[in-house]
């Protein structure tokens, strides 16, 4: 196979700062001007910064590591070579279609360049706006693959069977069933129907490779019921404790954040099993942090986590059965048992034995998700929420997010679980919207 040049933009390196060694046995250029941003940025204290000083890092090691020039190609353990494009002197820029007063622009300029001198060239970038006028001027060019998993073959988290009714009487009976031919993934759930209108719901217990009844619930689990067979069933995955990493995926209003804040204030404050719930969110797509807006910290939180709140009192109201809620949700704020705080700050402590609930996650990237799922100490269990097709970050797409790489990557691990809920219960008048806009 021929040898590639891939041209870098920058977005790839903040996206994921080892992409570098991602393109065996090719050539790897980084344009001057990638740098250049990649040093304008170092000093932010969010993901992006810390993903600039990283790549720029491991660029500085390239020079100590190995023999070479990196102007003209440092060779890296997985047989590509690392070059730093400088622009060459008395290149002719008339013959480049495109004004070279943005940096896009000029990134595209140097694989016009290389590709001038006779080299196989494809431009890797996030941005397809970029891409498209790559493909404008004759350029290869090419979205990033790495960190990808495909959210057209996700896997919902359940499945519906039709069985014989005995079966689903020997379940009763019994309080197991065999899968049968069926493949379950760990904490997969099956809803169970027979010709006769016999239904069951049970999950797939991986240790005891059979289909075992979902936890009674005795009662109301702060004032909420689940609705429907989906949140029935991620209500009992949110319940377990073995279970320490779950992703609730679907539209707004199916209830996702709702029931994992009650499962979570049932967990902290009425079994005690968690010493506090975590809620953060990410705060502003590419990364800003809550520094760029106006107030204190609590001030600028609590405008961002205002749909959090939204749940909170919701939840609030329908324990104490009555509209005014406002002293018991002062108790719950009161407690200390309960924290909201932006994903930016998450890095670098160490959270043991905490409900931790991550709202939007489907505006994380997938090295932002593995920063927040390493903090989780001993006894932490990890929520994440989100619907992977009303993403907000510009360089995020529905196969590239946090939500669908987690699914991916965790789907055969005991640990795990993950439902996808289509059912929207917000409302009637929502419920149609979702279902006719």
């Amino acid at each position: 196979m021929k040898r590639k040049t891939f041209v870098i933009d920058t977005n790839v390196l903040l996206h994921d700062p080892d992409a570098l060694k991602k393109f065996d046995d090719n050539d790897v250029v980084i344009p001057l001007i990638v740098l250049e941003e990649l040093d304008g940025m170092k000093r932010l204290s969010d993901e992006l910064g810390k993903n600039s000083r990283q790549v720029i890092r491991y660029i500085d090691g390239l020079k100590e590591k190995n023999s070479g020039d990196l102007h003209t190609g440092v060779k890296i353990e997985n047989g590509s070579t690392v070059r730093i494009h400088l622009e060459t002197r008395g290149s002719d820029k008339k013959l480049f279609p495109l004004p070279l007063d943005r940096n896009n622009n000029k990134i595209l300029f140097v694989a016009h360049q290389i590709q001038e001198n006779h080299e196989n060239v494809v431009l890797v970038s996030k941005d397809f706006v970029m891409r498209v006028k790559a493909e404008a001027i004759g350029l290869q060019s090419q979205d990033y693959e790495n960190l990808k998993e495909s959210y057209g073959n996700i896997y919902k988290g359940y499945q519906k069977l039709e069985v014989a009714k005995r079966d689903i009487d020997l379940f009763f009976k019994d309080g197991f069933i065999g899968t049968g031919d069926k493949k379950f993934f760990p904490n997969e759930y099956a809803i169970l129907t027979s010709p006769e209108n016999s239904t069951a719901v049970c999950k797939y217990n991986s240790q005891t490779r059979r289909l075992e009844p979902l936890q009674k619930l005795t009662r109301d689990i702060w004032g909420i019921q689940p609705l429907n067979l989906e949140q029935k069933c991620a209500l009992d995955m949110l319940l377990r404790d073995d279970i320490k990493l779950i992703s609730l995926i679907g539209q707004a209003g199916t209830g996702k954040t709702l029931l994992a804040l009650a499962a979570g204030l049932k967990k902290v404050f009425d079994d005690g099993v968690y010493t506090k719930i975590l809620v953060s969110r990410p705060i502003i797509p590419l990364g800003k942090d809550i520094g760029y807006l106006p107030g204190t910290k609590e001030e600028k939180l609590y405008h961002w986590m205002q749909p959090i709140y939204d749940n909170l009192e919701f939840l609030c109201q329908s324990t104490t059965g009555s509209p005014n809620s406002a002293e018991t949700q002062k108790w719950i704020m009161e407690s200390k048992k309960i924290e909201m705080e932006a994903v930016t700050y998450i890095r670098g402590r160490t959270l043991p034995k905490i409900f931790i609930i991550i709202d939007e996650a489907q505006n994380l990237t997938p090295h932002e998700v593995k920063t927040i799922i390493s903090r989780a100490g001993q006894g932490t269990k990890v929520i994440l929420t989100g619907d992977p097709s009303q993403i907000d970050n510009p360089y995020l797409d529905k196969d590239s997010n946090a939500l669908t790489y987690v699914v991916g990557r965790f789907k055969h691990h005991p640990l795990y679980g993950n439902l996808v809920l289509d059912r929207t219960e917000r409302s009637e008048l929502a419920a149609l919207a979702a279902e006719i806009l």
